[in-house]
């Protein structure tokens, strides 16, 4: 069988969330966080497949009716303490069992609920064999960052005092998407195969993490939508 074309796009959605009840079902803009990760990445032109790994019958649910596939996910890597990577590595044994894997992997987290589809293929451009192995995306960040001793870590606070302009450039990880070749990926365990590369998005949303945040989402998705 061939290889399937396009990249394989996998999130990983559990159903249980200590900080919000349910949070991959919370509703931003009237859609799911689950639905707004499937859709996003049945935007992109780079995926040709869209995968679901989840414990939750709800979830799972949701991300059919949607036209994703699913994984379920056992009990044994769904807890707080489990990590994406071994929910990612599951599926694609799982998935490997079915046919050939694709050669790319996009790895995408509900907690972004503002990627888009052009987001996710400018993340996934960056791979090629001859430059990295993993790319993700990050946002400019133009803040001075302290140690909890109150040592400056982007900057000296013994010196006079530079403009943030002026600061070495630094970027902040969003959380929002991941891509990775496939074969490198399950070699190392890892959704940073190096080498790998940081891909600068100038305009990201807030990811979830608090009930706060939650409420600052659907403020900008209620303003988006005006």
């Amino acid at each position: 069988m061939a290889v399937p074309r396009g990249a394989l796009a996998l999130i990983p959605a559990r159903g249980g969330s200590k900080g919000i009840p349910g949070k991959n079902l919370q509703k931003v803009g009237g859609v799911s966080l689950i639905c707004r990760s499937i859709r996003a990445a049945q935007a992109s032109h780079g995926v040709g497949r869209v995968v679901v790994s989840t414990d939750d019958d709800a979830i799972a649910a949701a991300a059919e009716v949607e036209g994703a596939g699913v994984i379920r996910r056992p009990a044994v890597i769904a807890g707080d303490t489990a990590s994406s990577e071994s929910a990612l590595l599951h599926a694609l044994d799982v998935l490997e069992q079915e046919g050939p894997l694709e050669t790319e992997l996009v790895f995408l987290q509900c907690t972004s609920p503002f990627t888009t589809g052009a987001q996710i293929d400018a993340v996934l451009t960056a791979l090629s064999p001859e430059r990295c192995n993993s790319s993700f995306a990050v946002t400019p960040w133009h803040g001075f960052l302290w140690r909890a001793d109150g040592r400056g870590i982007n900057h000296d606070p013994e010196q006079p005092r530079q403009r943030r302009q002026d600061l070495e450039p630094a970027f902040l990880e969003t959380g929002a998407i991941y891509a990775m070749r496939v074969a490198d990926f399950r070699r190392c365990g890892s959704r940073f195969c190096r080498p790998s590369i940081p891909v600068v998005l100038e305009q990201v949303g807030p990811e979830i993490d608090t009930p706060d945040d939650l409420a600052l989402c659907r403020s900008i998705a209620a303003q988006k939508a005006e």
